[in-house]
């Protein structure tokens, strides 16, 4: 397309060498276009109008998480340093 590489690619914002027939750094080139159209064409960005909370909620719930330890593993957490304490005084 270009004959010649742009002084910075605008798919990464790093430098072009004059001579260079693609972006060192990303792989940018006149054949598959320098254009800025190709900066985000490869990801899988969402919409604007992307609906963020909604989106938690489908994927984790929005069930309320329970706060703190539960009592059966602090009874677990006395009971194993007894038992290595017990390990190391006998």
């Amino acid at each position: 397309m270009n004959s010649s590489p742009p002084e910075i690619c605008p798919v990464c914002g790093h430098e072009v060498p004059a001579n260079a027939k693609a972006c060192p750094e990303c792989g940018a080139d006149g054949a598959h276009g320098w254009g800025e159209d190709d900066m985000m064409g490869g990801l899988d960005l969402p919409d604007d109008d992307f609906d963020y909370e909604g989106f938690v909620k489908r994927e984790f719930g929005s069930g309320v998480r329970p706060k703190g330890i539960k009592t059966i593993w602090w009874v677990t957490a006395l009971i194993l340093m007894i038992a290595v304490a017990a390990v190391f005084i006998l």
